[in-house]
C-alpha cells in the first residue's frame, strides 16, 4: 500500500498548553515547535504524530473523531490524567460501558479503554 497515517491534526486554541497535556498523557515529546503548529511524537521518526494547529473559537459540539487509549490500568490511568487537567464527560455512554470517556482541557473527548491485546478486542 502507498499510503500511511502520518499524523492527527488537532484545532487548538492555546496550542503550548494542549500539546504539553498530550505529552504528559502520551509520554511523547515536542518535536517540532512554531507559531502556528506544535507536533509531537513518541519521538522524530516514529508515526504516526500529533500536530496542533491555532483556531480563534473554542470548541463548540461533540467531536466527530476521537483518541482511543489503551493503558495497561484503566483505573490508575484515568486518575492519572485527570491529574494532568483533564475531566470526565458524559457523552451517552451510559454505565454499563467498559470505556471511561474524558475531555481535554479544551473538551475533545477522548477514551480510556480497558486494556487491549488487538485491534480485535
Amino acid at each position: 500500500m502507498g499510503v500511511s497515517c502520518y499524523q492527527l491534526v488537532i484545532d487548538a486554541h492555546d496550542l503550548p498548553s494542549l500539546a504539553r497535556f498530550w505529552v504528559g498523557v502520551l509520554d511523547w515529546q515536542v518535536v517540532f515547535e512554531a507559531d502556528d503548529e506544535i507536533v509531537i511524537g513518541a519521538d522524530a521518526a516514529a508515526l504516526p504524530g500529533i500536530c496542533f494547529v491555532p483556531v480563534g473559537e473554542r470548541k463548540a459540539v461533540k467531536n466527530r473523531l476521537h483518541i482511543d487509549l489503551s493503558p495497561d490500568d484503566q483505573a490508575a490511568e484515568v486518575e492519572r490524567i485527570i491529574a494532568l487537567g483533564a475531566r470526565r464527560a458524559d457523552v451517552g455512554q451510559g454505565e454499563s460501558a467498559t470505556w471511561v470517556v474524558l475531555e481535554d482541557p479544551e473538551g475533545n473527548e477522548f477514551c480510556v479503554l480497558s486494556p487491549k491485546s488487538s485491534l480485535l478486542d
